[in-house]
């Protein structure tokens, strides 16, 4: 199966060869092509005018036409039809052409890989699931992944490929691609993960953690994450939080924001994997594990509670296995929670409640975020 890569795709900058293939995407597009692909995205099988582009990006009229005459060109952009005259010649129509290229994403859980294929809408359009040891290390790991990839793109089609958005259990250097510490997996600490998978892979790599993956594709949902800033709170085999803030992913400047799980709430707690006592991940996992779902609440809401004094977000998002298990008694236990810290702050405009929902894409909404990974290069 095919490797190759459009020439004009972008440059993710994790190939070790300066000949990747993608390797000269950005110097072909910069950053006004992104600004009028983004809008074409944005604007859906609806489409937008060259002018109403011009108006939104700032762009001269002939700027924007040379753009999308590039585009089309490219097979990116095609004309949706005319838009009725208000005076004057109508206007053509662009689109997206969401089927021009596609982005493999890839969630390493600890026994679960996941992977789909999504095109540049963000959409899925295959999805493939095997069992994982990420615990074992680099050599199961990376034969997974390559085998499940390269199923993945055969039952497609051999479409046309970005490259792929890879998610996995923190902490890590989402700059450098390099694992670090990662809890209950200690062979995998200094692990250049990113590298190692593009060149298993054959495409070009962005790795981040699975919870930041799975913040930047619910973030392109404003209306469903509920403001500019919110919290994706992920409880599978381990507890992690993804942060939006002011609209923008959050990852700190060392690209550990978000080790939530970890936050210590009770001094004589039990043991978590991490070496501390009383994390919130150990409290809600043994909850769990004794089937006492609504302590594994109360606790997953006492943590959130602090998030929300802490960041001050709009909304709280829940996503992960475990949560999936019982959606429901997650996401009311918390909102209780949510709704009592609200009550008890009484200060003049606390306002109400954050809301509290569950996360779209269920099982797949890591996947799903690891494929806006590389999406986002090419639209941001």
């Amino acid at each position: 199966m095919s490797t190759d890569h459009d020439p004009a795709l972008p440059d993710l900058g994790t190939r070790p060869d300066a000949a990747a293939p993608g390797a000269n995407l950005l110097a072909l597009r910069g950053h006004n092509t992104a600004l009028v692909l983004g809008l074409l995205r944005a604007a859906g099988e609806e489409g937008v005018s060259r002018l109403e582009l011009a108006g939104r990006t700032g762009l001269t009229p002939q700027a924007v036409s040379k753009i999308t005459a590039r585009l089309r060109a490219d097979g990116l952009a095609a004309e949706a039809g005319r838009r009725a005259s208000t005076g004057g010649k109508p206007r053509t129509v662009l689109r997206l052409v969401p089927g021009a290229r596609h982005a493999v994403g890839v969630h390493l859980d600890r026994d679960e890989l996941t992977c789909v294929l999504a095109d540049l809408t963000g959409r899925p359009v295959a999805v493939r699931r095997a069992p994982l040891d990420f615990v074992a290390g680099a050599g199961t790991v990376l034969a997974a992944a390559a085998r499940e990839v390269a199923a993945l793109r055969d039952v497609a089609g051999g479409p046309p490929v970005l490259g792929a958005g890879v998610a996995c259990p923190g902490p890590l250097d989402h700059a450098t691609g390099v694992l670090r510490q990662v809890t209950g997996a200690p062979r995998w600490d200094g692990f250049p993960l990113r590298d190692a998978l593009a060149e298993a892979l054959g495409l070009p790599v962005v790795l981040d953690k699975d919870t930041n993956a799975a913040a930047l594709g619910l973030r392109r949902a404003p209306a469903e994450a509920g403001g500019a800033s919110f919290a994706y709170l992920h409880l599978g085999t381990g507890l992690g939080a993804g942060l939006v803030l002011d609209g923008d992913l959050y990852r700190g400047p060392h690209t550990g924001a978000g080790e939530f799980g970890h936050q210590v709430v009770q001094l004589d707690g039990p043991r978590c994997d991490c070496g501390r006592r009383g994390c919130v991940e150990a409290l809600c996992l043994a909850a769990v594990a004794r089937g006492d779902l609504a302590a594994a609440a109360r606790v997953l809401g006492v943590a959130a509670a602090n998030l929300v004094e802490l960041l001050d977000v709009d909304r709280v998002l829940l996503g992960g296995r475990t949560v999936l298990a019982h959606p429901e008694r997650f996401r009311d236990g918390v909102a209780r929670v949510l709704a009592d810290h609200a009550a008890l702050r009484g200060r003049p405009g606390a306002g109400s409640a954050v809301p509290v929902a569950l996360a779209r894409g269920g099982a797949r909404t890591v996947a799903d975020g690891a494929a806006e990974l590389v999406l986002t290069a090419l639209f941001r």
